[in-house]
């Protein structure tokens, strides 16, 4: 993807002076559900994949038993991640799912994803790269879904016989532009890449969402130590600077987060954060186990603190629901039924 030098330069001269600091701040409640921790890749800094022999499938039973629990405490999103095309290279993973009626673990996402909305929380899906077919396949089951482009950069953490393309993650947010699904990306700092690239990062999402408009949210996510990663985890005034470019890159209607067990809210808020992403009261943060998500009620006190109101808000953002074309009849349906979870779906979506 070609970039002009003067809007790289543009980006990087951008501090929190220049953008403003949002009133609002908002989250949404959710279980986290790894389905599986099967990954073709090997990123030096992922602790989430586990090798081949060891990786785990939750069962349809261990899926809706989380659910359940997160309906019960109110929980309005099921975050599905699991690593890339993990059913291509762990052979005990793809016997698994054969042995349960799935040619692929997209078509058991799609059951998982349909349970969900029977059970009454919306899913959210983050399968890494896709092709179209794959993502045809869920999208219409989904609410929202994702990928974190990470970085264009050629960086080493990325490094090993199967490397991360990111070519292959821009194809993925393009097809699901082409497909009209609302979806979530971001950019990892600290990883090898330079300032120059995280501009550049921002700008091919920012020329994604100005081709289809559907990005919702943007994670600026910095790399954190882990016991695969000694790599260091980027500066405060690093993080600042690259919030401060996001936010000032991207629309209005695209909301910028900084995950709050990874970062304190209170060095972001007048860098123009306004989102927090799922914040679980059930389960933890799988891809970043040894961080906790901080209690709605710190949160809360912070941003009241700052003058600043916290609201929870659906894993599909509003503007997704009201506008044509950007939801499926099933997610409709959902969002509609005179039910409890129907009526507390509505109650979000109208701020009360």
């Amino acid at each position: 993807m070609e970039f002009k030098q003067r809007e790289v330069r543009e980006l990087l001269s951008v501090t929190p002076e220049d953008v403003e600091t949002n009133s609002e701040l908002t989250y949404a409640k959710n279980v986290f559900i790894p389905l599986t921790t099967a990954c073709k890749y090997t990123c030096t800094y992922c602790t989430y994949f586990d090798p081949p022999g060891k990786a785990s499938l939750l069962s349809p039973t261990e899926v809706k038993e989380v659910v359940k629990k997160g309906i019960k405490l109110g929980c309005t999103e099921a975050l599905f991640t699991f690593g890339d095309d993990p059913d291509d290279r762990y052979v005990e993973i793809y016997r698994k799912l054969n042995e349960w009626g799935h040619e692929s673990i997209h078509t058991y996402l799609e059951e998982m994803c349909e349970m969900c909305l029977e059970e009454g929380i919306l899913p959210h899906s983050n399968p890494g790269d896709q092709t179209r077919e794959q993502m045809e396949k869920v999208a219409r089951v989904n609410a929202s879904m994702g990928v974190m482009l990470e970085t264009v950069a050629e960086v080493k953490a990325h490094a090993g016989i199967r490397k991360k393309n990111p070519e292959q993650r821009l194809n993925t947010l393009r097809i699901a532009g082409e497909l009209k699904v609302p979806f979530t990306t971001g950019i990892l700092v600290g990883i090898g890449e330079t300032e120059e690239d995280r501009a550049k990062s921002l700008l091919a999402i920012r020329e994604m969402n100005e081709r289809y408009g559907h990005i919702q949210e943007v994670i600026i996510q910095p790399v954190v130590e882990n016991i695969r990663w000694r790599g260091g985890t980027p500066s405060l005034d690093s993080m600042r600077r690259v919030v401060s470019m996001a936010r000032y890159c991207l629309p209005p209607e695209v909301s910028v987060q900084v995950p709050p067990n990874l970062a304190s809210i209170r060095n972001f808020l007048d860098c123009g954060i306004d989102d927090l992403g799922g914040i679980s009261p059930v389960t933890i943060d799988h891809i970043n186990p040894d961080y906790a998500w901080p209690a709605l009620q710190e949160l809360d006190s912070i941003a009241t603190d700052m003058g600043v109101s916290l609201k929870e808000r659906l894993p599909i953002y509003d503007r997704f629901v009201k506008e044509e074309g950007w939801i499926s009849s099933e997610i409709k349906q959902a969002i509609e039924a005179r039910n409890v979870s129907g009526e507390r779906y509505r109650r979000i979506l109208a701020g009360v």
